[in-house]
């Protein structure tokens, strides 16, 4: 058994801020658990064609770590992993990584007051304090459709994309519309000799407006530092105080973004029928706001089609709707995005008195600051429940998190104490508190989305990133219980 006083799961962006975190507070001792063979998590995952994110990259990095080499405003998936692989390699992380080990059981050993941790190699490791960095989309969902083992084409999740497949030529169904397929589905359209796109409701669709950086801003971000933190600041305020005000319903400001979707329609898709198919019936932002400069166009080709029915089943070589419609296919392609609840599964995680978070959690899942729950001594989430953003960068919460999880194992260990856990009576209202104000966000214009569980919004963070991050600039210690 491997004796280690931090582990932490996981090598995406939020685990290697965590590492990094560790090292900032004078913590060295740690080891990282990751289940594949390389760090970057849903960017190492997740490779299918036109893969990029949908935040700028000049925000979608670490304040601590800019990049003045970025491509493009919206980069695509090789340059975010090579960011990530170049951010570990400078701050000496490889040597503290454990690849090929998945977690499947920790469990509080109450004597020891201690992680006793185990992976699915039956390796087990033993520490203080163990940090989950595993983020809310990494489980591909597929759907469960009658045939599909009938099926004699060939089939596969957006998440682990088969690039041996040759997709020229072919008849191709994707079924999803959402962020992955969004885009993906340009670059099927060009190969494909008929593409099929299967969607359930229509997505609010903005212009990203994406363009390469030119030479020249490329150096002036490398050689004069105050201008690349002058245009960091320019894209968070934007989001702060235009984008974030829509999910809380904002009139005007819904009306402004609705407006750039029906623009972006117009310019690029003749047809009204297509059009009204494309035109959602709910408040922008009640579903993630999509991004792209060429979906639409994708839409409009003469070899693309758009089917709004849902999937009844597969025969052996098409799909059939529920119409009775049978469209012939040779490829599959589930863009249906990921299982989101419950969290950390399916890790069993097992807390004081033998209690499991998946039951703890049965309700929906909750945790102060989306960093702790209490009866969990000495685990801390990053990414966890109602921490996700429709309008801003995930990494600003990640960064927060954990210099702020870093502050609290530095003192706990400075002060000779073994552990820390939240009381479940400040969790408890400070969970009260945010639900009351999640009720106000849009979010609740839907009755089902993969930010709920239940009728209960667990993904989702109610405020600003400036909010969050003064709650978590110092920790108020009152919340815990320290022993």
């Amino acid at each position: 058994m491997t004796k280690t006083q931090v582990l932490i799961i996981g090598t995406g962006f939020s685990g290697i801020a965590m590492a990094i975190a560790l090292k900032k507070a004078g913590i060295n001792d740690f080891v990282i658990l990751e289940k594949a063979q390389g760090v970057g998590g849903t960017w190492r995952e997740n490779t299918y064609p036109g893969a990029e994110c949908d935040i700028p990259s000049a925000l979608y990095s670490y304040s601590f770590e800019h990049n003045p080499a970025w491509q493009y405003k919206w980069s695509e998936q090789p340059q975010i992993l090579d960011y990530l692989q170049h951010t570990s390699d400078k701050y000496e992380l490889l040597p503290h990584i454990r690849f090929g080990e998945e977690v499947v059981r920790a469990c509080f050993n109450e004597e020891e007051k201690c992680w006793r941790v185990e992976s699915a190699s039956s390796a087990q490791w033993r520490s203080q304090f163990l940090v989950a960095a595993v983020g809310q989309l990494h489980h591909p969902f597929t759907p469960d459709i009658p045939g599909q083992d009938q099926f004699e084409g060939e089939q596969f999740h957006s998440a682990g994309w088969n690039h041996d497949i040759e997709l020229e030529g072919k008849s191709v169904a994707v079924l999803g519309n959402a962020a992955s397929a969004l885009q993906f589905v340009p670059e099927v359209a060009k190969q494909a000799r008929q593409l099929t796109v299967i969607q359930r409701s229509a997505n609010w669709v903005i212009p990203k407006l994406d363009r390469p950086y030119k030479p020249w801003e490329q150096w002036l971000s490398d050689k004069v530092p105050l201008v690349a933190r002058l245009y960091r600041l320019r894209l968070w305020l934007r989001n702060e105080l235009m984008v974030y005000p829509v999910m809380r319903g904002n009139r005007l400001l819904q009306f402004w973004l609705r407006g750039m979707h029906q623009r972006y329609l117009k310019r690029t898709i003749a047809d009204p029928e297509l059009r009204a198919k494309l035109t959602p019936d709910y408040p922008v932002g009640a579903k993630r706001v999509l991004f792209s400069d060429d979906y639409f166009d994708a839409l409009a080709r003469s070899n693309v089609e758009l089917i709004t029915e849902r999937v009844d089943s597969l025969g052996s070589g098409a799909i059939r709707t529920q119409s009775g419609r049978e469209i012939p296919v040779d490829v599959v392609i589930y863009g249906t995005g990921f299982k989101t609840n419950p969290f950390l599964a399916p890790m069993d995680i097992v807390g004081l008195q033998g209690a499991r978070l998946h039951e703890v959690w049965r309700d929906g899942a909750h945790a102060y600051l989306g960093v702790c729950t209490s009866g969990f001594p000495n685990l801390f989430m990053l990414y966890g429940p109602n921490t996700n953003l429709g309008h801003n960068s995930i990494v600003l919460m990640a960064e927060s998190q954990a210099r702020y999880i870093a502050e609290c194992i530095r003192t706990v260990q400075c002060e000779g104490l073994q552990t820390i856990d939240v009381l479940a009576s400040v969790e408890q209202a400070y969970n009260e508190e945010l639900q009351a104000r999640l009720k106000d966000m849009v979010w609740n214009a839907l009755g089902e989305s993969w930010y709920k569980d239940g009728t209960r919004i667990t993904n989702n963070w109610a405020g600003t990133t400036w909010e969050y991050m003064r709650k978590m600039k110092q920790v108020d210690w009152q919340a815990y219980r320290l022993e």
